[in-house]
């Protein structure tokens, strides 16, 4: 018997899971880039990621993807400083075996300018998730 264990180097997040709307606009970043200067020091919480699942850790990247709703748009390069794997309780706090979730830090390690940002994301999403599309 195996477990369900999934090795990523996509951190694919919506805003209530802690993607940055704060830094990252796609409006803004098409008239203003964003730029790694701007994020120097920072540090990023992420949260209520379902599933059991190891991220590759600094020095090794992960792409730092934006989910509306599920449409993708890429953002970059980001570096996990931690994880933490926990059961997903259900509310009256049983478990349900195979429930988990995920929750960590990350620092952001490269931002992609946005004709580069269109051009990766209708390359690298999976088919029909491109935000473009």
């Amino acid at each position: 018997m195996g477990s369900p264990l999934e090795l990523n180097d996509t951190l694919l997040l919506g805003e209530a899971q802690g993607f940055p709307t704060d830094v990252f606009d796609l409006e803004r970043h098409r008239i203003s880039p964003v730029t790694l200067e701007e994020l120097e020091g920072r540090l990023f919480s992420f949260s209520g990621k379902d599933g059991a699942r190891i991220y590759h850790l600094d020095p090794v990247r992960v792409f730092l993807v934006q989910n509306f709703g599920g449409k993708w748009l890429f953002w970059g390069k980001a570096l996990i400083q931690s994880q933490t794997m926990e059961k997903k309780l259900n509310a009256d706090g049983s478990w349900t075996p195979g429930e988990w979730t995920m929750s960590g830090t990350y620092r952001i390690s490269e931002v992609y300018e946005p004709a580069y940002q269109e051009l990766f994301t209708r390359r690298e999403s999976a088919p029909g998730k491109s935000w473009f599309d």
